[in-house]
């Protein structure tokens, strides 16, 4: 999952497209799964970087929600070369980020059911 955040800085998305050739205009969009708008596209013709197995694109992500999911779709001529999950948030530090933090409650049942839990 890639993880954006809230904030009109250059931000950078690490993505290993299904194909990939220079000279070629990729169109990124970037839609909301809560609202099913698209809320950034962009072309980019020999922007992407190669670094080590992924390619890299930098870009003003303006238009992203904290707390919300987002789908990628990078598309050349028509075809999706990329799709994936975006998660905007503006925690810190990323690394220990968990969006079930604090939010775990116990099930209480007079069910035959046995819970097992750690």
């Amino acid at each position: 999952m890639i993880i954006l955040r809230d904030v009109n800085t250059l931000q950078t998305i690490k993505v290993i497209p299904r194909e990939y050739s220079t000279n070629t205009t990729y169109a990124v969009n970037i839609t909301s799964d809560s609202e099913n708008k698209n809320v950034y596209s962009h072309n980019f013709t020999d922007e992407f970087t190669l670094d080590k197995y992924w390619y890299q694109f930098s870009d003003f992500f303006t238009g992203l929600e904290e707390n919300n999911f987002y789908t990628l779709s990078i598309t050349r001529y028509q075809k999706e070369v990329f799709r994936g999950r975006i998660f905007c948030t503006n925690q810190s530090p990323i690394s220990t980020f968990t969006v079930n933090s604090g939010e775990y409650t116990t099930t209480t049942s007079t069910n035959e059911f046995i819970f097992y839990e750690a």
